[in-house]
């Protein structure tokens, strides 16, 4: 782009106002760090805008900055009654917000996302990202709206962030490594997910996930693993979820290696997707359903070394007594726990 064909630091600049912007790709290499300064709001075309897989794009750029308090949005209420993803796995998905294809070295701070047509903000093949201070909002009835999902990147770091979205807060996919997830606001949502896992054929393995500080409100599911039941063996591994709050959460420590989202599905074989060595401490809160902790691993290859320190849950709203359900569970666990522990 020309705006990053010189040296030092080049600005791309939107005063404040409200602009009306179709689909716009921002593609490098450039030749010193470029920094998108958004002062205004960008509005994306109503309706579906279909047959374009991205709003704002930006590839092969490093040393980006995306700053300024600005606001996109991508007025997806006129858009998801056209998302039949729900029922048709051909179906042609709408634009996502703002996609980052191999990005290096670079922060988004203080920007806004609004009502996205499909996820918010979209990371692969990226490197060494800082992601601060940033709010991203859509309603829960919002289809496919994720708000930060991310694949085949690594050193990802999110803080001090607020996320309510009809999706999963934050998605963590295939090929993904060293993610620090810190002080981030989570719902309503479908919770922070690592996966789904093991659907595609070229996927590979993650590793390295760490979540802490957050707070989940009123979300489907909390912290989550899922993965598919289908022969693809990859392995999901090195997981810290720590310092974690949630309020009236329906599933809030949750392992679903049977994720089928829209039956029926064809379940030919046990998830070949092997999960170890994950972490569970101080996690406290209330469940708005009576399991609190659910843990379906795959028969074929067990959960590992999943350890369980200071879980604490009450039912949301009234005295119920609340459960853990396992199967396919290697682990141990230390301090209090409730519900009890079910391995």
């Amino acid at each position: 782009m020309d705006a990053c064909d010189q040296k030092g630091v080049s600005i791309v600049y939107i005063p404040k106002g409200v602009y009306m912007l179709g689909s716009v790709e921002f593609a490098g290499p450039c030749r010193g760090v470029t920094m998108f300064f958004m002062k205004g709001d960008l509005r994306a075309p109503r309706g579906a805008f279909l047959n374009v897989e991205t709003w704002l794009g930006f590839r092969y750029v490093d040393n980006l900055i995306m700053k300024g308090g600005g606001t996109l949005d991508g007025q997806g209420q006129s858009a998801w009654p056209f998302n039949q993803c729900h029922k048709n796995n051909n179906c042609q998905t709408l634009p996502i917000s703002v996609k980052f294809d191999f990005v290096t070295n670079s922060r988004i701070k203080s920007i806004r996302s609004i009502h996205s047509k499909n996820a918010h903000f979209s990371f692969f093949g990226c490197t060494n990202i800082n992601i601060s201070n940033v709010e991203i909002l859509a309603p829960d009835y919002s289809p496919n709206t994720d708000g930060i999902k991310m694949g085949s990147s690594a050193n990802i770091r999110i803080s001090y962030s607020k996320i309510s979205t009809g999706d999963d807060c934050i998605a963590i996919l295939s090929d993904t490594s060293n993610i620090d997830i810190s002080n981030v606001y989570c719902g309503p949502g479908h919770g922070i997910s690592i996966g789904s896992l093991g659907k595609y054929t070229n996927e590979k393995n993650v590793n390295g996930v760490s979540v802490r500080k957050c707070t989940l409100n009123g979300t489907d599911n909390g912290i989550r693993i899922k993965s598919w039941e289908s022969p693809i063996s990859i392995t999901a591994s090195n997981f810290l979820f720590q310092d974690i709050f949630m309020y009236n959460v329906r599933n809030p420590i949750i392992i679903d290696q049977t994720y089928c989202p829209h039956p029926p599905c064809n379940r030919q074989t046990a998830s070949h997707v092997q999960i170890r060595d994950v972490t569970y401490r101080n996690i406290f809160g209330t469940s708005s359903s009576e399991i609190a902790v659910s843990m379906q691993c795959s028969k074929k290859f067990p959960c590992k070394n999943i350890v369980m320190t200071d879980i604490k849950f009450g039912h949301h709203g009234t005295k119920k007594s609340l459960k853990s359900y396992c199967s396919y569970v290697n682990g141990r666990f230390f301090g209090r726990q409730y519900p009890p522990p079910c391995f």
